[in-house]
């Protein structure tokens, strides 16, 4: 079995799609613990060319594949990973770097992951996850990430080290987020451009509204429009004290010009 969904953020061909927004829909409520990850002391270790008789074709002698050294038994999901399938090019060896680009070429199908963004090891740790809930541990892929004891390499430790502080930037975005939640917008020829806030924009439940504000982002000139708290105190701080402004008098943040600055909605006019 696999995840189902379309995200439609590829046109690389719409298996190499899936497979990235799928992984992506994966990740959500998921926190990677390496620790997890650790195969039991009696797991197989496999060689690259062991691993490749495992692709499920005729005569072979099964249908396996590994993301960052770890191996599966894919049996199962044989009409996605077996011969013909959408996912065939995964069998039988470590593609770890397709799982997160959606590249399903030749130079695409391989396991080096050291120049992968932060959302894209997030994908691969989605992945992870879905492997790990889904199908059999097999053992390890002797090679980049494990090397002929079993025991992680470097480039592992980095790319978990990179998965880490990819969870960590998310973890901080989504709470900038729920600070300062994405504005409402539209724009047209005759009107100009309008931002406005509700209790829901930016998809944020809350039960505050705010005012538009432009927010501006350490190290970054262009801006984007957010909703303001402008009762109670500040962001983290405790409620006791307080100059009731809410998040007002954020050092990021710039009023719309023409606009009252406590209004909900702002009209810029072309």
């Amino acid at each position: 079995t696999r995840p189902a969904g379309w995200c439609g953020l590829m046109r690389r061909g719409a298996a190499a799609a899936a497979l990235l927004c799928l992984g992506a829909a994966c990740l959500l409520g998921r926190r990677f613990d390496p620790r997890a990850w650790l195969w039991p002391p009696r797991g197989r270790l496999l060689s690259a060319a062991e691993l490749a008789r495992y692709r499920g074709a005729a005569g072979e002698p099964g249908l396996y594949l590994a993301v960052l050294g770890r191996v599966f038994d894919v049996e199962r999901g044989r009409k996605h990973y077996g011969p013909g399938g959408a996912y065939s090019g995964l069998a039988g060896r470590d593609a770890t770097r397709a799982f997160a680009t959606g590249d399903f070429t030749q130079a695409g199908l391989v396991d080096d992951v050291s120049a992968l963004s932060p959302g894209e090891m997030l994908a691969i740790q989605s992945w992870l996850s879905f492997y790990g809930d889904n199908y059999d541990p097999v053992g390890k892929l002797v090679g980049r990430f494990y090397d002929e004891n079993g025991a992680p390499t470097e480039a592992l430790r980095q790319a978990e080290a990179a998965i880490e502080e990819a969870l960590k930037f998310q973890a901080e975005s989504e709470q900038k987020k729920q600070q300062f939640p994405p504005c409402n917008s539209e724009w047209s020829s005759a009107g100009g451009s309008r931002f406005w806030c509700s209790r829901q924009s930016g998809g944020v439940n809350r039960d505050w509204t705010g005012v538009p504000r432009k927010l501006y982002r350490p190290g970054s000139r262009g801006s984007h429009c957010v909703c303001v708290r402008t009762t109670g105190p500040a962001w983290g701080q405790p409620d006791t004290e307080h100059s009731d402004r809410g998040d007002l008098d954020n050092p990021h943040l710039e009023e719309y010009d023409g606009c009252h600055p406590l209004a909900q909605q702002c009209v810029l006019k072309v």
